[in-house]
């Protein structure tokens, strides 16, 4: 039998995004393994003292992808930032760390 949100229409379902991330840490190669691990399709590059990303990955929303995803680096390093962009359906989230800072629709 369906719960109660899914016959009132709100059952939630993965939708796929695309990120485009920097990384910054202090210990950039401890997070290299886990970002690699993390980004099953897509890319990792170390340009200088950071890497960016590029990766699509499935969720039910940008915020708690992101909130994965730096959780997973501050479990090795605290220090950590990341400056993500998730795209879905024409719509633009940007965060800095946990943070959203601004939602644009492309």
């Amino acid at each position: 039998m369906p719960d109660g949100k899914a016959m009132m229409g709100q059952e939630k379902s993965n939708r796929r995004f695309r990120l485009k991330a920097r990384v910054r840490s202090a210990n950039l190669r401890a997070i290299e393994a886990v970002l690699k691990g993390f980004v099953t399709n897509g890319a990792v590059r170390r340009v200088g003292d950071e890497f960016t990303v590029e990766a699509e990955m499935e969720g039910l929303s940008a915020k708690d992808l992101n909130r994965t995803l730096l959780s997973a680096l501050r479990k090795l390093e605290k220090r950590t930032t990341l400056r993500a962009e998730w795209t879905c359906d024409n719509i633009t989230e940007r965060f800095f760390d946990y943070v959203l800072k601004k939602t644009t629709k492309n």
